[in-house]
């Protein structure tokens, strides 16, 4: 499975954004995908996950995007879309996407990331 990450850039405080990731490969093997970051000096963290099967259960990991961040997907196209509203300068980091497997207890594969620079 490849992912390719896009929709990164740079925006001013309360903008908006619209990340995407498309999936290809073997896409039948994907569970869930998700939304990581990394902002300068710190650790990758997780932002948000959706189920790729069955009902689109989203689960928001990042308590400070709630209300402003919406992830979705397109099954259909083997893609997720991050919403960002309200953005704010700690935002600001390279984000990444990321898929799971069937049965697996971790993410399998990592797009390349797309950077999200917040300016005040």
């Amino acid at each position: 499975v490849q992912l390719q990450a896009s929709g990164g850039g740079l925006v001013q405080a309360g903008e908006s954004l619209r990340l995407s990731c498309v999936a290809s490969g073997r896409t039948d093997d994907i569970y869930a995908m998700a939304w990581f970051r990394q902002a300068p000096g710190k650790e990758r963290k997780s932002v948000a996950r959706i189920s790729m099967r069955g009902a689109s259960n989203t689960y928001y990991s990042d308590s400070s995007v709630k209300g402003r961040f919406t992830l979705s997907r397109d099954v259909a196209k083997n893609t997720v879309f991050l919403q960002m509203n309200d953005l704010k300068v700690a935002d600001t980091a390279v984000y990444y996407c990321a898929a799971e497997k069937i049965r697996s207890d971790s993410y399998d594969y990592w797009g390349q990331g797309t950077q999200v620079t917040v300016s005040s």
